[in-house]
């Protein structure tokens, strides 16, 4: 994923460290995404920071505010990171079979690597309620990876434009 520095255009928003920025989260990326008129799913686009935002609440000990950053990358694809303050990366992302591309590395605190559909992956039918934000992560979206940060992580999404 592009640096968000490189983004054409990029909104930052900080979120509490409560289940309170989920649906923060999801108006700022309905009403970003309605007052710049940017072609992309929206249903997808909120579904998907929801359940990243809902991880980072969960999984990330501390009241330190979660980030949302957003924004139209210079391939043309809308972004989405979501950072905490946790350097360890999501359960289902660590498996450096997970992460390929031209920036992925092996092990355990891969970087910039999109995340591919996981063969592997257990049937979501034979799975808790719980652990299937990152399959509608691997399914909804063109890429998904996480990369470290000084402060922790951020684990992000794109989305192709050009579709409402």
């Amino acid at each position: 994923m592009p640096d968000p520095a490189s983004a054409i255009a990029s909104w930052r928003f900080a979120l509490p460290h409560t289940p309170v920025a989920v649906p923060l989260a999801r108006a700022l990326v309905r009403n970003t995404l309605a007052d710049t008129g940017t072609p992309v799913d929206r249903h997808a686009a909120e579904l998907l920071t929801a359940e990243l935002v809902a991880n980072a609440v969960q999984h990330t000990d501390g009241d330190e505010p979660i980030e949302l950053v957003m924004g139209l990358a210079p391939t043309g694809q809308w972004q989405v990171e979501v950072h905490d303050r946790d350097p360890a990366p999501p359960a289902a992302l660590r498996d450096p079979g997970a992460q390929s591309g031209p920036g992925a590395q092996d092990g355990p605190g891969t970087q910039d690597g999109p995340d591919t559909p996981n063969s592997g992956a257990p049937d979501p039918r034979e799975v808790s309620e719980r652990g299937r934000g990152l399959q509608l992560l691997r399914t909804l979206s063109a890429e998904a990876g996480y990369r470290s940060t000084p402060e922790g992580k951020a684990v992000w999404f794109t989305l192709p434009t050009g579709a409402r």
